[in-house]
């Protein structure tokens, strides 16, 4: 049975389709890699899922039941985690308070009480590599640590399904890295996620299918060795050309 079933999902602003009929499904330990150009619908696909959209027609389905048009709190203490492109810490905590936020409004029966909550946010800094800045004003920290962080407050939340709303954008192609890692190991570890990226190469090695919007549309979906060397449709030849160079000189991780 699939955790989610997104359905014929619609999306306009105004006189803008920024989805049309978008269908796709994601089972358990599954990662689907979401790619596209800017403007292809990607994030507005994520905040329908996440609840901070309702979709124009189609329906989302959280393990069966329907979530369309339900609020994002809600839809949260289903088991579905959300980070953000804009990292929005609370600013006059630390660290390890900030990821103990997750653990106290997770969904019930996985939320904790304050302490408990607290040695939860231990665990999962270890987890994203925060350890040791665990009682850090969260000021203090680096871009790429906040994008840890942001991670780790999601995760606190005992979620079963995470969403990641392209998690290196804003970062220098050097700090890129440092949050792949932690990405990378949480899908060898079988977390459920969706992925919203700009990263090919990540894609390529990371997920368990592909999924490829253009103009609102799901174009093409597959695995990732099919889609990358051999994609069906002329569109996602031509999308993939823009990125050759970087794919060819890294090899697999």
């Amino acid at each position: 049975m699939s955790l989610l079933a997104v359905s014929e999902v619609s999306k306009r602003f105004g006189g803008v389709s920024a989805l049309a009929g978008v269908t796709f499904a994601v089972d358990e330990s599954d990662v689907l890699g979401i790619i596209g150009p800017n403007g292809a619908g990607k994030t507005t696909l994520l905040n329908c899922i996440s609840g901070l959209y309702r979709p124009d027609a189609g329906d989302i389905r959280w393990e069966k039941a329907s979530i369309r048009g339900l609020a994002p709190y809600r839809i949260a203490r289903l088991g579905i985690g959300r980070t953000f492109q804009i990292v929005r810490p609370f600013p006059s905590m630390t660290v390890r308070e900030n990821t103990a936020m997750g653990a106290l409004f997770g969904r019930p029966g996985a939320r904790l009480q304050p302490g408990a909550a607290l040695d939860e946010a231990d665990t999962v800094l270890d987890v994203v590599g925060l350890g040791e800045k665990r009682h850090y004003p969260v000021l203090r920290l680096t871009v790429p640590d906040r994008k840890r962080l942001e991670v780790a407050r999601a995760l606190a939340m005992r979620p079963d399904l995470l969403l990641f709303d392209e998690p290196t954008s804003a970062l220098d192609p050097e700090l890129v890295g440092e949050v792949l890692v932690v990405m990378g190991d949480l899908a060898r570890e079988g977390m459920t996620m969706v992925i919203v990226t700009h990263e090919m190469n990540f894609a390529r090695d990371a997920a368990t299918r592909v999924l490829f919007l253009d103009r609102g549309r799901a174009v093409e979906t597959g695995s990732p060795d099919k889609f990358f060397s051999n994609p069906e449709t002329e569109r996602a030849r031509q999308f993939l050309q823009r990125y050759a160079g970087d794919i060819a000189s890294n090899g697999r991780r």
